[in-house]
């Protein structure tokens, strides 16, 4: 019996080990620049600082293995998680098709959508498509490119509020909840019903979704999610009671960068942990997170609303101007609302074989109001997500790899 005991305790020690994570490198490489940290280490709590940072090391099959840094991480401490919501959406989109496993159903059969419940709307035709029609390969794109919320809530209609809050506790999102579609006021007994979808062939219909409704609440205990001293109604007036983002979505950084992981690197997860999607699944996802708006046809983007680096806020921040380097790509998917920026990404060098994820948020509302359009993301909160970046990937450049990565599955632009 002592025998089986013994084997049991070492059994643990590794994962022991593994849960152990580092949180004093990060507030020692930020004091080391205060020129560009200052004002945010002066005031932490008021900015809502999160960080992590996971370095990737290879072993001589490509295998990564993983060693993470954080800074004031907390998992029960809210923040808007905004547009960030929207990458673990598109993953299960696709998941689910795949599960339904149809003849003739796939990510680019078309779809309709209709209205059935009330400030339902309905959708038959989506003119950024080649075709002229909407699909779910095509919302995914226009949510990896832009962040398209249309297309976020076409997904979230989908596969249905239930089914999606399941899969992410099923894919170890344990702290995270997607509850509300975005930017339409998505609250309530609306948000827990969902459109009829058909998909068709040439007219002939390939699959039928009924309208859905979701009972469920999804409860997480949390702090913050009582915020400010006001905030602007629809009817553009100023409120004086704080702003609660109690029953919106929730989708902590630690949740965020898991998910990023499981999607990039399936091959560091049991098979059974792993996305039910297809090798094509996996490579229509990286192209599109890591290209930019002009690299796309369909949708086509007017780059002087969406430039370059529009959507790159770690390592780019939001400049219109800034140069881009070819070497360089970035799997991303940001989101910013309410004064808050986050941004989690996996940011590769393929000329200088570095390879690191980062997850990072970051707010700033001055005057205490919300919904009033106010924040400071040009002063405070992009310089910020652009200096952590370009800051890690400076220290990446000095690190010592014994293995240099294979990373051609994620070069898209040989």
């Amino acid at each position: 019996m002592h025998k089986y005991l013994t084997l049991f305790f070492i059994s643990l020690i590794p994962y022991s080990f593994a849960q152990k994570m580092d949180t004093i490198y990060l507030e020692k490489l930020l004091k080391s620049h205060p020129e560009l940290f200052q004002k945010i280490l002066d005031h932490p709590n008021k900015n809502e600082v999160q960080i992590l940072y996971t370095q990737i090391d290879r072993d001589k099959n490509n295998i990564p293995h993983f060693t993470s840094f954080s800074y004031r991480l907390d998992p029960n401490w809210y923040f808007y998680p905004a547009s960030t919501v929207k990458l673990p959406t598109a993953i299960l989109a696709l998941e689910k098709i795949n599960e339904l496993n149809l003849s003739g159903l796939s990510k680019d059969t078309p779809l309709r959508i209709d209205s059935s419940y009330e400030k339902q709307t309905a959708v038959s035709k989506d003119e950024s498509a080649i075709n002229g029609l909407p699909s779910v390969g095509q919302y995914i794109k226009k949510i990896l490119l832009t962040s398209d919320n249309d297309a976020q809530n076409r997904l979230f209609e989908f596969i249905g509020r239930a089914e999606l809050n399941s899969k992410l506790q099923k894919h170890g999102a344990q702290n995270s909840r997607i509850v509300n579609r975005l930017a339409i006021g998505d609250k309530g007994i609306w948000a827990k019903h969902t459109n009829s979808i058909t998909f068709y062939q040439e007219d002939k219909p390939v699959y039928k979704q009924e309208a859905q409704y979701d009972p469920n609440d999804y409860p997480i205990k949390l702090q913050n999610t009582v915020q400010g001293k006001g905030y602007m109604n629809d009817k553009d007036e100023i409120i004086h009671e704080p702003w609660s983002f109690e029953g919106l979505n929730v989708y902590p950084l630690d949740d965020q960068q898991m998910i990023l992981k499981k999607l990039l690197f399936p091959e560091a997860f049991e098979r059974r942990e792993r996305f039910k999607l297809s090798k094509e699944d996996y490579s229509f996802l990286y192209d599109y997170m890591s290209r930019y708006p002009f690299e796309s046809d369909y949708p086509k983007y007017d780059t002087t609303e969406f430039w370059s680096t529009y959507s790159k806020l770690l390592f780019y921040g939001r400049e219109k101007e800034a140069s881009i380097n070819p070497n360089i790509r970035i799997f991303n998917k940001y989101g910013d609302s309410y004064g808050y920026n986050i941004d989690n990404a996996y940011i590769v060098d393929f000329e200088k074989g570095i390879e690191f994820l980062l997850a990072v948020v970051v707010q700033s509302n001055e005057n205490g109001i919300y919904n009033d359009g106010i924040y400071e993301y040009d002063t405070v909160t992009y310089p910020f997500l652009k200096n952590i970046g370009q800051v890690i990937y400076q220290e990446e450049l000095k690190r010592d790899k014994k293995v240099k990565p294979d990373l051609s599955k994620f070069n898209f632009r040989k």
